[in-house]
């Protein structure tokens, strides 16, 4: 039987060096209304994890959908994280927490804010994968 831990960690690390973003991967929180100020924030969002990551496109893919009383395009993007980001299992990421994108070299990615939609989990995985959209 063949070891793949060499070829992982080999992988692993080739994989990181593609990883030119800076995001956040946020918990949100309940929203709660400042009157001091008049802002809405939350106070009990947690950050899961901060640092490196590769932001793209998963397919071209986009859909318009209603929401409320405007119509939104989703655009589904890949995100791939660095296989060490595993946060700890109480905060497992679910469908729902926010992918920020805090730098990026794309300028037209910096400051997005992402929905997560779905976690890819693999042992033989050179990074750890989650499937975001933008739903501006």
């Amino acid at each position: 039987m063949i070891d793949p831990g060499p070829a992982l960690a080999a992988g692993r690390v080739a994989h990181e060096a593609l990883m030119l973003d800076t995001v956040r991967l946020v918990r949100p929180g309940k929203d709660v209304y400042d009157p001091a100020t008049g802002a809405t924030g939350q106070p009990d969002a947690r950050v899961l994890y901060q640092g490196p990551a590769r932001v793209k496109p998963n397919v071209v893919q986009e859909r318009d959908v209603q929401a409320g009383q405007r119509e939104v395009v989703l655009r589904r993007y890949q995100v791939a994280l660095p296989w060490s980001a595993m946060p700890l299992a109480v905060d497992r990421v679910v469908a729902g927490d926010q992918l920020i994108v805090d730098a990026s070299p794309d300028p037209r990615l910096a400051g997005m804010t992402l929905w997560v939609t779905s976690v890819g989990e693999s042992s033989t995985a050179t990074a750890w994968h989650l499937g975001v959209e933008d739903r501006s």
